[in-house]
């Protein structure tokens, strides 16, 4: 039987949108009368940041490259149920990608302000300057306070009502950073009584193994932070019922890197990549998990939109599978008006100095996608790249990270080692998603050899590992096409 493969080209759908009795023009999704901009001078980014709901109208805020002193035309912007967009008259220019909902005080803080459920704004001085990345739950005094954590490092605390800020961590000190990497914190959350960041920091230095720049943290609110991952973590999130699973994901050269906490513990786990193009710390621009149907999650990340679900059976995350692949630039994206609404970045003609770094592009401008959730089962056909081991030092009978399967058609595993002898690499899988790994198929790799191994047409479980009988720096990566 011939396979069918979807065919090479795409159609523009150019239609009149009637919403509240408004028409607006909508161009696959994207409707141009919605498209934030920024000047020409300087030159710097216009990225959605962060949106949210609240209010009766969307809230937006978009960011400049870096501090406010690098662009104009960016701020807080909001839409009317009408589609109508303006900027709010508080709005500021700066780099900003946090939203948190404060149920105690019943205000919305994105970016630097505080809107009420009048949609009446306060900026919080203080904040101008920085370039905030999460807002999280207070572990000691919720009902007053809230955490922020900047791009830089910088960790504070904020009484909602006066607006006080207090630095509590400067995170690049605290986490034991190397002396010369960029910080770029990109995500914090509150769960299960401990607060957890994210720093994606990472170049060649990493990839080649000259440091270690990345971090996934925590801390309970007591003493000191407990570093979880010497790697580039780009986001955290938790769900609030059922199961909570707590969710980050990052990566390494190897694969994406996803860490659960469940029932009281971290478990690892590793994805395909779904291109390599995310493998820089500016190319990973706030890849984010958000619930964006009651009771189910999206997670975007690397490349391919998953979805999730809130629930945990036996200790265990089981309700994940990948959706599609794409190269969009997702700042941020929610549930609005009944539609699934995806922030961007299209456009980035930045301007640092005497020399352009994109002479070819035109305006900075961030387009907003509305469409429903199904419509993500229609972007790119599922790929990707990763593995379990890269000349990775392995132990006999230690068994590799679980790497997810479930989802993808085409499979193989390459494999090689550097052992004087032969080396037998066991393929262990667990097709229920409960952690029961059973033997499929052992591959026997010789000195100096390399083998690959393809799996049958059809077949697929939740995950795969692999376990090697003897003691060696070995490689498994894995292909999903």
């Amino acid at each position: 039987m011939k396979r069918a493969y979807r065919p090479l080209f795409y159609v523009v759908f150019l239609c009149s949108v009637t919403f509240q009795g408004v028409s607006a023009q909508s161009i696959s999704g994207i409707m141009p009368s919605l498209t934030m901009t920024a000047d020409h001078f300087p030159r710097t980014e216009a990225g959605t940041g962060a949106m949210m709901p609240w209010a009766n109208r969307l809230w937006v805020v978009t960011y400049v490259a870096h501090l406010a002193g690098t662009g104009n035309g960016t701020g807080l912007y909001e839409i009317s149920n009408d589609l109508v967009l303006k900027k709010h008259p508080a709005s500021v220019v700066g780099t900003y990608a946090n939203r948190l909902i404060h149920t105690q005080s019943m205000q919305l803080a994105i970016g630097p302000y505080l809107i009420d459920t009048l949609g009446n704004v306060r900026l919080i001085e203080a904040f101008k300057e920085h370039r905030l990345a999460a807002t999280m739950t207070h572990l000691t005094d919720p009902e007053n306070k809230l955490y922020y954590l900047a791009m830089e490092g910088e960790f504070f605390e904020v009484d909602v009502h006066t607006l006080e800020v207090k630095q509590l961590f400067q995170l690049m000190d605290a986490l034991n950073e190397p002396e010369g990497s960029k910080p770029h914190f990109k995500s914090g959350f509150t769960a299960h009584g401990r607060v957890v960041v994210c720093n994606n920091s990472y170049d060649v230095k990493d990839y080649n193994g000259e440091w270690n720049a990345g971090r996934l943290a925590e801390w309970d609110g007591e003493g000191s932070w407990e570093i979880l991952e010497n790697t580039a973590f780009t986001e955290v999130w938790a769900a609030g019922s059922f199961g909570k699973p707590m969710i980050a994901t990052g990566w390494d050269r190897i694969s994406v890197i996803m860490q659960v906490f469940v029932n009281g513990e971290w478990k690892r786990y590793r994805l395909p990549k779904g291109s390599r193009t995310f493998d820089q710390t500016s190319c990973t621009e706030w890849m984010r998990v958000r619930e964006i149907e009651t009771e189910r999650a999206m997670m975007d990340c690397h490349g391919l939109f998953y979805e999730i679900g809130m629930h945990t059976y036996g200790d265990q995350l089981w309700a994940i599978r990948p959706i599609s692949s794409h190269l969009r630039v997702v700042p941020d994206f929610c549930s609005w008006r009944g539609m699934l609404v995806m922030g961007g970045n299209q456009a980035t003609p930045m301007k640092f100095g005497p020399s352009d770094r994109n002479p070819l592009a035109g305006q900075s401008q961030a387009g907003l996608w509305f469409g429903k959730t199904d419509d993500l089962w229609n972007f790119g056909p599922l790929s990707g790249y990763g593995g379990v081991w890269y000349q990775t030092e392995v132990q006999s009978g230690a068994p590799s990270d679980p790497y997810l399967m479930n989802g993808f058609d085409k499979k193989s595993v390459h494999l090689y080692h550097d052992h004087d002898g032969t080396v037998d690499f066991t393929i262990q899988t667990d097709f229920m998603g409960n952690g029961d790994f059973r033997d499929f198929e052992t591959i026997s790799v010789d000195r100096g050899d390399y083998k690959h191994y393809e799996f049958p047409n059809g077949y697929s479980a939740h995950w795969m590992r692999v376990v090697a009988n003897k003691n060696c720096t070995a490689t498994a990566m894995i292909h999903y096409n």
